[in-house]
């Protein structure tokens, strides 16, 4: 159990599953929530494993929720809990006995967070999909792709984890304390393509101002412009160049030994020409040297680091953006505290691994343990 960071004596029961709902589980337990995982002892599938850097901070307890003995432990954990994270097609906890209506009647005051693809209604919450088909759907892949080419997914980052898990956090912690207020739960409906759609708010304000108005890859900020791209080195890496501001184009220009009057920013019509003359110039260095003229200057010009690379960089290690656990290099938490640091998280747990240690932390005692853990009534389906 994490004593310290923001969250602590926030209690949160999460319920095995992939994707959005564990990383909101993460999010909240890096910052000291209380978090208690629920799954079968022999998962299996995607996601599945203490190799899982999403599963980090908590302790994983074996739980059937199908067996009545399941059934009554996370019933018994929701009576005391802040939030309840489940990510289950719609239904599921229903035909389980385990849906809003029962698991509020044990604790009024719990959120029900809930986490899906699709949402908990509509023409297509029942169909499958995994975060390519959501962000596609949200009109976020549409739009990722250079002129001509194919849209081009951005990892599972998108759905999964910026318009799923960080959405299932936020929104839990919105019910939390609107419920400290009325001394009301509620269910909170997470789904993945509605935040993603969230995150495309401001291209949706340049399209209306017509200023992403046409083909994809075109416009200047989706790679269509010569000063906000990626360009091949001499030694196969790659920078990023996102001078987007005249003061920071200029002193890019500068820095290139460029006269402005011949790279003129806003001239939409050359900006092909531009960006064929700008990668020339960057293919005739390589990465390192790039890196050493810009990185440190006011030209927005970065090398581009790749997941192995980006934890040596030394502003990552500076700040220590990535850290060690249990020997294995991963993202630190964030963001950061001043006055309530959460502390390093524990290593991820093997699937229903606890010894009963997180149920005696939680408040249960000795017997409730024992009861709950070795009944096997009938569950309700």
């Amino acid at each position: 159990m994490n004593d310290s960071g923001p969250l602590h004596g926030i209690k949160v029961v999460e319920l095995g599953a992939i994707g959005p709902a564990p990383f909101a589980a993460m999010l909240l337990a890096d910052m000291g929530a209380q978090v208690v995982r629920l799954e079968r002892r022999d998962s299996q599938g995607v996601g599945v494993g203490s190799w899982n850097h999403l599963h980090r901070g908590r302790p994983s307890v074996a739980c059937d929720l199908k067996s009545g003995s399941g059934r009554e432990l996370l019933l018994t954990l929701a009576e005391t809990a802040d939030i309840l994270i489940e990510g289950f097609r719609p239904g599921v906890m229903e035909r389980l006995g385990l849906g809003p209506d029962e698991v509020l009647a044990r604790n009024p005051a719990l959120v029900y967070a809930r986490a899906t693809g699709y949402g908990q209604d509509g023409p297509l919450a029942q169909v499958p999909g995994h975060d390519i088909n959501y962000i596609a759907m949200a009109g976020a892949l549409g739009a990722i792709r250079r002129h001509g080419e194919r849209p081009l997914f951005p990892l599972s980052l998108v759905g999964d984890f910026g318009g799923g898990g960080m959405l299932v956090a936020f929104g839990a912690l919105c019910g939390v304390l609107e419920a400290r207020v009325s001394g009301r739960g509620q269910v909170m409906d997470a789904a993945m393509v509605d935040g993603t759609a969230l995150l495309t708010t401001a291209f949706h304000a340049l399209r209306n101002t017509g200023e992403l108005n046409g083909e994809p890859g075109t416009h200047f900020i989706d790679s269509g412009a010569h000063f906000y791209e990626v360009y091949p080195t001499a030694d196969g890496g790659h920078l990023a160049v996102g001078a987007l501001e005249p003061q920071f184009y200029a002193e890019l220009l500068r820095l290139l030994e460029l006269d402005p009057a011949d790279f003129p920013q806003w001239h939409r019509s050359r900006w092909p020409e531009l960006k064929h003359r700008f990668t020339e110039i960057f293919r005739s260095r390589t990465t390192a040297q790039w890196a050493a003229l810009f990185e440190h200057e006011q030209a927005c010009v970065t090398a581009v680091y790749g997941l192995a690379d980006a934890p040596a960089h030394p502003h990552n290690r500076a700040r220590r953006t990535f850290v060690d656990i249990d020997g294995y290099r991963q993202p630190a938490p964030a963001p950061r505290f001043s006055r309530t640091p959460p502390r390093l998280p524990t290593p991820a747990a093997d699937p229903g691994s606890d010894d009963g240690t997180a149920l005696a932390e939680w408040g249960l005692d000795p017997d409730d343990i024992a009861r709950i853990t070795t009944a096997d009534t009938p569950a309700h389906r």
